[in-house]
């Protein structure tokens, strides 16, 4: 690894390689095509000139197409010499971007160059061209600061100069930055702020505002960081960079920053990011802990945005702990996600891809009716620039500018409601997907059962056995395994009261052990305990709370902690007695790994029997065990690797965790609207499956097929089986049981559901990719889960083109939550960023209300586009039949249609609520499907022959009176060809909304929407005065012909009527199938879902899934691995 420093004494700060390997809880890189130019200033003058001439219209060519933009002004060229930069992403969108420089202060090279052995790769970024004065070339993208390497040959995130760093480098830099250092550091980082770009007034009405997301993003604060002299400096958040020492106080702060915690405990609330409420406590790092990477360290890394409650034990003297930086700004954890909501990757949702493809179509209708239009006009006494200005209007009228902003209004409605019922979202777009899911995936603990648990039992264990179980743990006689049980924790003291995991809380109270922690500075717990320094003292209960059998008076100190980590699935301890005298170290966690941890021979020979046991009954288990340490051990430095290996197995805590009442009545409505449900945890499989039976993920008449995968080893081939017991044999079937289950199974007469843990998933994935798809079509339970493998499963769920749902509460779940097409988070926090979505509420019965809102919004988008679509099309029509009567509406007869009329009826059109129950049948998501397009051409043509009826009615009446011909346009109002028109086609306008309102099954009837059905009354009742008792006034005003003829102004609300009737059965016959038909014609064809090809086939598939017979990947070799 390249340096800035001696890799012995100085810390560490060159330009790293750049790790292929993305964090999980990081926005993955996106490949970039980036193309060099340099300016051509001949070509930028032309192109300014351009602009003018053409009245601005290149400036927008050049903004829709920025690589016309760059070739029209620019040459290709190096990326080392480019002044601008095209790039290009995987999504085919393209960028500009302006090359910056920074010029570099005099001195700081040779500072920079005297710290690194190899210094010739800074050299070769910020001496580019030999120039005299150093410069730094970099480009900032998606608030991401790219700098120039030469000796790459590329453009490459500055974080890349301390991806690779070791946890060894990170303690160099406790000595802190001399303030030249941290200068030069700032120049080539950039300064520590998440700046969110506030827009223009004008661009905010076009694009989505993010200026709400600017006060959260931005964080500025006093920090007191440590210099290389030994001073101590406050300085603003801002100056912070990688490598800065960071001095915690005890009352802790927000943080400002990413920073690993190197000195002291810090105990943090992290809602802000996770969605988890319960604080979380972080350790120092390990100094010798290899490659230093913030999620496989998230239990000793400080994430930017959480908050700090308080810091103890860092520095002797003083309180607060110590911390070291190494990430600002958008590259720290809270960056990336504030960058993914500014910059989301596109969503690849049918919906908004044909909403463009639409469009487009309606321009080229627009051509055609400006084609026509400047026909028709050529032949009167237009001017040319009249003519002009008429076709443009065509343009307006068929493409109509606020079609975006009124398809959103649904959306909008949705999630006021959502808010309401306590649902936040963050990413409005996401609702009418939430319309499109058809598969759902939870986590168990705290999402589908209660978060905290109760304590059944404790069954002591050995090598010769199990003892009996012990319900209450206060029974349990003075030793180890009480001792480890009130010891073995992560519990902390605020205010002087316990606060940490639910369960560890559940574990101490159930022992009726005291915790106390020491106060401040004082030494007192140190002294008492043999001069060690102690993080908290677990007490025993006063002698009148014991029982009479059990006397216990000694007091244990914790002295060295090693927090619970999801890959690990464990914690563990060390403790000291009073005085200093027998060392010991606890581990608890998932029983699988600590009984891999312990002495062969002191793990139980019934441990997987009974552990089988209770997982089958729904308990959650935990397995501790313990060992003595050597007298000469340096307890303050010992490492986790040391502590946990070769430890006496003590037993299992067994624990209950109760199914949510809401659970089983929300997964049942879920499963009765066809919606698949899955259970991603990682808890125990057993006890997934007997939860998955529940709530009712697994029917009492469905049985349960496990997955077993094993990966390839030296001496073993990868393996795969389907078994009906976990382990490989079935405990309570006999054989021909199994044989009769598998003849019903292979006939389709059972129905079964697959389970299969995270390490056979993984070797599912590595070895069986063949399998993987069948799998997941009927995979229900997925247990013991890494949080990297919940991300995965959502990923290659999606692959079979499901849209996923992900409901948790936040912590581990925080990449599922976020790679699903729909993430819940269940959090108390009202803004929380892990997902999309975020739940006050404590269950899941927030699930189908999110789909139900979804659905409604989604078919609401459908309603209003196809009235803003019709809207056009009407407005179209009537221009094109008045220009070919030489005549057009009034300036003031387009306000009223467009701001009275169609605006009131589009604003309130969404306001409608959703049904009350889920349908099996989710809405279409097409605007390009036959139902769609053959709705919009048969409506426009009866609305089309509707004015042209009333036009023809109008001219075969005895008093009719031609219009001027020797006038054209507004010029020649009023005229009845215009009031006729206009009289018929504002009608068309109200009763085209109530025509394309949908209602059943997925909105309540039109009527529960009492403003719409207000507004529609009213405009019927101005639209009914206007066209049969019109004022003078607004006759005058609207330019509208005064009709003595009462009997004709019934005839034209009589025809309206009947266009009505006309509209609303096409409406209804098409919606009850009418065009099916035409499907038939082209016969039966395949899904474009895989996910829906794949279950066709697996339901004709007789052999599916083949029980106990042992599958190898095709075409596979033993190979040893080194």
């Amino acid at each position: 690894m390249d340096t800035l420093g001696s890799p012995e004494e100085e810390p560490p700060g060159g330009f790293c390689s750049p790790s292929p390997r993305r964090e999980p809880h990081r926005k993955p890189e996106t490949h970039m095509d980036v193309q060099g130019f340099r300016w051509v200033r001949w070509r930028v003058w032309l192109c300014h000139i351009g602009s003018v001439l053409s009245l601005g219209l290149l400036l927008v060519l050049f903004r829709w197409r920025p690589r016309l933009g760059v070739l029209a002004r620019c040459n290709s060229c190096p990326l080392a010499f480019a002044d601008i930069l095209l790039l290009r992403d995987s999504f085919g969108q393209q960028y500009v971007v302006e090359v910056l420089t920074e010029e570099l202060e005099e001195g700081s090279l040779e500072t920079a160059g005297s710290e690194a052995e190899d210094s010739s790769d800074w050299r070769d970024t910020v001496q580019l061209h030999k120039e005299e004065v150093p410069l730094l070339h970099y480009y900032l993208f998606e608030g991401l600061r790219y700098v120039w390497m030469a000796r790459k040959g590329a453009f490459c995130r500055v974080s890349v100069l301390n991806e690779d760093w070791t946890c060894a480098d990170i303690y160099r830099f406790r000595r802190g930055l001399s303030r030249l250092e941290q200068n030069t550091r700032r120049k080539v980082y950039g300064t520590n702020l998440i700046d969110v770009p506030v827009k223009s007034f004008m661009r905010l009405l076009i694009e989505e505002q993010s200026n709400t997301i600017r006060s959260m993003a931005q964080q500025i604060t006093n920090v007191t960081v440590r210099r290389s002299s030994g001073e101590e400096d406050s300085l603003s958040s801002v100056e912070l960079v990688p490598g800065d020492c960071v001095l915690i106080p005890q009352e802790g702060l927000l943080l400002p920053c990413d920073a690993a915690l190197l000195a002291g405990e810090c105990m943090v609330n992290e809602s802000m990011l996770t969605g988890e409420s319960v604080p979380v406590m972080k350790t120092p790092l390990p100094a010798a802990g290899g490659r230093y990477s913030p999620e496989a360290q998230r239990r000793h890394t400080l994430f930017c945005g959480t908050q700090c409650i308080q810091a103890k034990g860092g520095r002797p003297g003083r309180g607060g702990a110590i911390a070291v930086v190494t990430s600002t700004g958008f590259f720290t954890a809270k960056g990336d996600l504030v960058s993914s909501i500014l910059y989301p990757q596109p969503i690849n949702f049918r919906f908004y891809q044909d909403a463009i493809k639409f469009l487009l179509f309606l321009g080229g209708v627009a051509l055609c009716g400006t084609v026509y239009s400047i026909v028709i006009l050529s032949r009167t006494n237009t001017t040319w620039w009249e003519l002009v200005i008429r076709a443009l209007d065509i343009v307006t009228i068929v493409v109509p500018p606020a079609l975006p902003a009124a398809i959103t209004t649904g959306t909008i409605y949705a999630q006021g409601r959502l808010k309401r019922e306590g649902v936040f979202c963050i990413s409005p777009p996401r609702i009418n997907i939430s319309g499109k899911v058809s598969l759902f995936c939870f986590d168990k603990t705290g999402t589908l059962t209660e978060e905290g648990l109760d304590v059944w039992g404790v069954m002591e264990g050995s090598g010769a056995g199990f003892s009996e179980l012990v319900p209450d743990p206060r029974l349990l006689p003075q030793g180890p395994m009480l001792s480890a049980m009130a010891c073995c924790h992560s519990v902390a003291l605020l205010g002087g009261e316990p606060l940490g995991d639910p369960l560890e809380l559940k574990m101490i109270e159930s022992t009726g052990w005291e915790l106390e922690e020491p106060a401040g500075d004082d030494k007192t717990l140190d002294s008492e305990f043999g001069g060690h320094r102690v993080l908290a003292v677990m007490r025993p209960p006063a002698p009148q709370l014991q029982s009479e059998s059990v006397s216990i008076h000694e007091a244990v100190a914790l002295v060295q902690r090693f927090p619970f980590s999801s890959s690990l699935q464990r914690m563990s301890v060390v403790t000291v007695a009073p005085e200093g005298q027998s060392s010991l170290a606890f581990i608890k966690g998932a029983p699988e790994m600590v009984a891999s941890l312990c002495l062969r021979e002191s793990v139980p020979a019934q441990f997987s029997n009974t552990l089988r046991t209770f997982a089958s009954d729904g308990f959650r288990v935990l397995a501790l065990g313990y060992k003595t340490l050597h007298g000469q051990t340096d307890l303050s430095t010992i490492e986790r690797g040391e502590v946990e290996r070769d430890m006496q197995f003590l037993g299992l805590l067994v624990m209950k965790n109760l199914v949510k009442p809401e659970s089983a009545e929300v997964i049942t409505t879920l499963r009765l609207a066809h919606l698949r449900t899955v259970m991603v945890t990682g808890d125990n499989v057993l006890t997934a499956v007997n939860v998955a039976r529940t709530c009712g993920m697994v029917g009492s008449n469905e049985r349960v097929i496990f997955v077993h995968a094993t990966p390839q080893t030296g001496q073993s081939m990868p393996s795969l089986r389907f078994h009906l017991g976990e382990g490989g044999t079935e405990a309570t079937a006999t054989q021909s049981s199994i044989d009769m289950y598998t003849q019903g199974l292979y006939q389709g007469v059972i129905n079964y559901h697959l389970a299969i843990n995270g390490k056979s998933f993984s070797a599912l994935c590595d070895h069986f990719p063949e399998y993987l798809p069948k799998v997941l079509m009927r995979g229900t339970v997925y247990a013991r889960m890494a949080p990297e493998q919940k991300t995965q499963l959502v990923t290659e769920l999606q692959k079979l083109n499901y849209r996923v749902g992900m409901c948790g509460d936040g912590a581990n779940d925080c990449g599922a939550l976020r790679a699903a097409d729909v993430g819940v988070s269940l959090s108390e926090a009202e803004a929380s960023v892990a997902s999309p979505f975020t739940s006050k509420s404590d269950n899941i019965s927030c699930v189908p209300l999110l789909i139900r809102e979804g659905r409604c919004s989604l078919v609401t988008s459908f309603s209003l586009f196809k009235y803003m679509a019709l809207y056009s099309l009407i407005q179209f029509s009537s221009v094109l039949i008045l220009y070919t009567e030489k005549t057009n509406l009034a300036d003031l007869q387009f306000l009223f249609f467009d701001m009275v009329l169609v605006t009131l009826l589009a604003i309130v059109m969404g306001k409608g609520g959703p049904s009350t129950e889920l349908h099996p049948q989710r809405p279409p998501a097409s605007l390009l499907a036959l139902p769609v397009l053959a709705s919009l051409t048969l409506h426009t043509l009866l609305l089309i022959l509707g004015q042209v009826s009333a036009l023809l009615i109008t001219t075969s009446q005895d008093w009719f009176v031609p219009l001027n011909s020797t006038m054209s346009g507004a010029a020649n109002l009023p005229n009845l060809e215009d009031t006729s028109v206009f009289d018929l086609s504002g009608y068309q306008y109200i009763i085209m909304a109530v025509v394309v309102t949908k209602g059943y099954p997925y909105k309540r009837p039109l009527y529960y929407n009492v403003v719409f059905v207000c507004v529609l009354l009213v405009l019927f009742a101005l639209m009914s005065w206007l066209v049969l008792a019109p004022v003078p006034f607004l006759r005058k005003l609207l330019k509208l012909y005064n009709i003595p003829d009462m009997n004709f102004k019934i005839l034209l609300v009589a025809l309206a009527s009947l266009n009505f009737v006309f509209c609303f059965l096409l409406e209804m016959l098409i919606d009850r199938g009418m065009l099916n038909c035409l499907r038939l014609l082209r016969g039966r064809h395949q899904s474009k879902k895989q996910y829906k090809r794949l279950d066709v086939l697996l339901s004709d598939s007789p052999s599916w899934p083949p029980l106990d017979q042992p599958l190898v990947p095709p075409q596979c070799t033993v190979i040893g691995l080194s």
